[in-house]
């Protein structure tokens, strides 16, 4: 895997994947910015609940559970001081279907929490990660 980043101005940069996407990185005007993309710190979060939402997904449409949404809302604490790490992510799952088992969505999460995760699995180096879900049946 390869990526580079390019300096555009100020504390504004410029992400290039090495599978041809592009991403505006900026800092806030307090730091010399002036608010055109995203924090390179949510980048981080926003990568790893990707990484956690597509596992739960694939896992849960292998195990065929009628999934109709699937979505990761994450929380993250930092340190005060530099270097400042994330100390504390809290991420919720709220997933989507009509007659999702139970069991099927924890196990999933479980999995990418506990095995296949990567983004997740490093960033719980450093911070204390938990998981809750709600499961919503949009029939009831």
């Amino acid at each position: 895997m390869k990526v580079r980043v390019k300096w555009v101005e100020e504390v504004c940069f410029m992400g290039q994947s090495g599978s041809g996407h592009a991403v505006v990185m900026d800092g806030p005007p307090e730091m010399g910015g002036r608010n055109l993309g995203i924090r390179p710190m949510e980048m981080l979060l926003l990568g790893a609940g990707g990484c956690t939402a597509f596992d739960v997904l694939s896992m849960l449409k292998k195990a065929r559970q009628p999934v109709q949404d699937c979505s990761v809302e994450i929380e993250a604490d930092r340190a005060e001081t530099a270097p400042k790490v994330f100390t504390e992510i809290r991420l919720h799952y709220r997933v989507e279907g009509h007659g999702l088992k139970v069991a099927q969505v924890e196990r999933a999460i479980q999995l990418s929490a506990e095995k296949y995760c990567s983004a997740t699995l490093m960033l719980g180096k450093s911070a204390k990660i938990t998981h809750d879900y709600e499961i919503v049946d949009p029939e009831s």
